[in-house]
This record gives C-alpha cells, sequence and structure tokens, in this order.
C-alpha cells in the first residue's frame, strides 16, 4: 500500500498551463474543463463506435483542480436534472 501511494505521488502530474486562463484563480478553468469533458463524452458516445478515452484530457484537468465537494455537487445535481452547465 505505501510503494503504491509512493508510485502515484512520483507520477502525478499537475494540470498543464492554459493561456486562456491565466490568472492565479483557476475556478472558470475547473469549471470548462468540467464541461468540456461531459461535451466531448456525450458527442464520442453518441457517435458510433465513439472512443471516449480521447476525453481523458479534460478529465485530468478537471480532475486535478475542482475540489472533490464541487464535483461530487455536480454529479448530484446532473443526475437529479438540475445542473446549471449545458451539457
Amino acid at each position: 500500500m505505501v510503494e503504491d501511494i509512493k508510485t502515484k505521488i512520483k507520477n502525478y502530474q499537475a494540470a498543464p498551463f492554459d493561456s486562456c486562463f491565466p490568472n492565479q484563480n483557476q475556478t472558470r478553468n475547473c469549471w470548462w474543463n468540467y464541461l468540456d469533458f461531459h461535451h466531448c463524452e456525450k458527442a464520442m458516445s453518441a457517435a458510433k463506435g465513439g472512443d471516449v478515452s480521447v476525453c481523458k484530457g479534460h478529465r485530468h484537468v478537471y480532475k486535478s483542480l475542482c475540489p472533490i465537494s464541487w464535483l461530487s455537487a455536480w454529479n448530484d445535481h446532473q443526475a437529479e436534472g438540475m445542473f446549471l452547465g449545458n451539457i
């Protein structure tokens, strides 16, 4: 278990710099990539034989920038049909 954690820490990569979001506050970057991931996932799963793995870049960014509490709230809102974003 300790080795597994050490391996994860060693291989961890933060979200890359995005010139569209140059400020220190990355809230909008988090939101944008969350929406982009779900747009991509929806489009790729709708395509015949679509490969959802092409969306993993957006997933990596929002997973590393967004607080877990936001993600769980957004996922709950999506499941309830009350999500504010246009997906």
